[in-house]
């Protein structure tokens, strides 16, 4: 028979093992969508949310003496978006059910929803390649680049982007602008005004009128580089067809029982009146900052 002090060390294999907390993994916001024009497909609206383009008129010059003969024809271009589905499934057992630490159980039901709304923004983020790219691969955003972005989107000649402009940014090019606007500190006084403000804050300023968002769902590629995007709010449509809902189906012969869940969703982007007018790529360095 053994003597000493008996402790947890001698009957761990008697010990629950009960968990303090239980998190989820923490997730990017996603911002995209909540700029966009948004735009619902109710029911019995069909497969297609449609919109139509009315062209330009021209008026012209009638001298006194001429009889007016030059009737200007009205003409319409359709836009069409289609809602896709997206899905995401898990299969639970019942064993799990019952065996699982609640607090852990409790977090389980919210991951399916970040899956969806991740997915909803990096659909957005893609909207960004089929504008006109500014800046481009390895080169270091300035805010002269944005509001070049601003001005290429208001001043074209064929169709002015009306307000609100956002640009959405990784992280890491928004230190860029922020690096930009610092670069005096520790060898200039810095004045109160927007210097000051970022130095305490960080990066929260608007260029030429556009509010800066940061994404981080945004991909840094191979060569550290990222495609944020600066765009009208009519310039990227975000059509939602059925909206979010859950199904959950048994499987009584799986495992013993389980429960499926399929969490669903339809939408689409599209852009008008194209994506080269309202809509420009922001492509530059994203480098892991150092210092």
């Amino acid at each position: 028979m053994a003597s000493g002090e008996t402790t947890t060390a001698e009957l761990n294999d008697s010990l629950n093992d009960v968990l303090g907390s239980a998190r989820i993994v923490a997730e990017h916001i996603g911002v995209v969508k909540n700029l966009c024009d948004f735009q619902r497909l109710g029911e019995g609206m069909g497969l297609d949310w449609k919109e139509i383009d009315l062209a330009k008129l021209t008026a012209y010059t009638i001298p006194e003496t001429q009889w007016e003969n030059n009737p200007q024809q009205i003409s319409d271009t359709p836009r069409t978006i289609t809602p896709y589905m997206v899905s995401i499934q898990t299969i639970i057992t019942d064993r799990v059910y019952r065996t699982i630490d609640k607090k852990t159980l409790a977090k389980m039901t919210a991951l399916n929803q970040n899956a969806v709304e991740r997915k909803i923004d990096l659909d957005g983020i893609t909207v960004f390649d089929g504008g006109t790219s500014i800046a481009g691969a390895g080169v270091v955003l300035t805010s002269g680049h944005c509001s070049a972005a601003v001005a290429q989107i208001q001043g074209n000649a064929t169709e002015k982007g009306p307000d609100p402009i956002s640009i959405v940014m990784h992280g890491y090019q928004v230190r860029a602008l922020q690096n930009e606007l610092l670069a005096g500190v520790g060898t200039y006084p810095i004045p109160e005004g927007a210097t000051a403000e970022v130095f305490r804050k960080g990066y929260s300023l608007p260029i030429a009128g556009a509010t800066v968002f940061v994404d981080g769902n945004i991909t840094i590629d191979s060569s550290d580089d990222a495609k944020g995007g600066c765009f009208s709010k009519m310039g990227i449509i975000y059509v939602q067809g059925k909206g979010p809902w859950v199904e959950v189906d048994r499987l009584a012969n799986f495992g013993g029982g389980a429960s499926r869940t399929h969490h669903r969703v339809e939408y689409a982007y599209g852009t008008r009146p194209t994506a080269a007018l309202w809509v420009k790529e922001l492509y530059s360095d994203a480098s892991t900052p150092s210092s």
